[in-house]
């Protein structure tokens, strides 16, 4: 297999239906992408899964199951959601076509998750606050819903048809962002950037925060730098209040 399509993995989040995740597999594996993962999918290696497999029942065999949410995205270094609703809180949204180049980019040196959401509800709205940026197939507005293995299919298709034209850094771990983001908080409340009492503008600015960091990822001196001008600010607002309480 080519090493960038080893970094990119699909990620289903709580699929519900075996039939769909066999369709998935089967489909990830007709576009030479091999990595599956999924959140709490149940008992998914049912003799449906196997048959809509077909000749891709190793990816089911070998998917990588997480019990938690969290826990799938630590090792990954850009997180893509897949949706079909717009929203205010739900970040800068991409044609599917229009997003490839980027993906294929990190793909080079970085491992990517493209999640895929629960087959009647979709991605909710506290997963797509850990996305980087959000996916969208383009379909007709009287029957807007795609089948899961559909939307694979689809996203698989159009990365396994582009070929590279940039190559992105090697990025830091969503773990690492994530700490990153309480560092953040932290300050920002040491500095009260938001009134007392705003815990909706608090919560606001960090998820435009986390889509802004997340759509482009960091670099490890990136990281450090950001966590180093946090603790800079720390430490003079606390010696500023010591100084203020003698």
């Amino acid at each position: 297999m080519e090493t960038w399509k080893d970094n990119i993995c699909f990620m289903l989040v709580e699929p519900k239906e075996p039939g769909n995740i066999g369709a998935a597999a089967r489909a990830m594996k007709n576009m030479g992408f091999r990595k599956l993962e999924m959140v709490g999918p149940g008992d998914f290696l049912s003799n449906e899964a196997r048959e809509m497999a077909c000749s891709s029942s190793d990816l089911l065999e070998g998917a990588k199951i997480y019990p938690k949410f969290s826990d799938a995205l630590k090792d990954k270094n850009l997180v893509i959601g897949t949706t079909r609703r717009s929203g205010r809180h739900r970040g800068i949204i991409v044609p599917l076509k229009e997003s490839i180049g980027k993906i294929l980019a990190a793909s080079r040196k970085n491992r990517v998750a493209i999640l895929f959401g629960r087959e009647r509800t979709g991605l909710t709205n506290r997963e797509i606050a850990e996305c980087g940026f959000l996916i969208t197939i383009p379909s007709d507005p009287s029957s807007p819903s795609l089948n899961l293995s559909q939307s694979v299919m689809l996203v698989a298709y159009e990365l396994s048809q582009k070929k590279f034209r940039a190559q992105s850094p090697k990025l830091v771990k969503h773990e690492e962002l994530e700490n990153l983001f309480r560092h953040i908080e932290s300050t920002l409340r040491l500095l009260e950037y938001t009134p007392r009492g705003h815990s909706d503008l608090e919560k606001s600015i960090m998820r435009n925060l986390k889509h802004f960091i997340g759509r482009a990822g960091l670099t490890e001196w990136e990281l450090k730098m950001l966590h180093g001008l946090c603790t800079q600010v720390e430490r003079r607002i606390k010696k500023k209040i010591d100084y203020l309480s003698l």
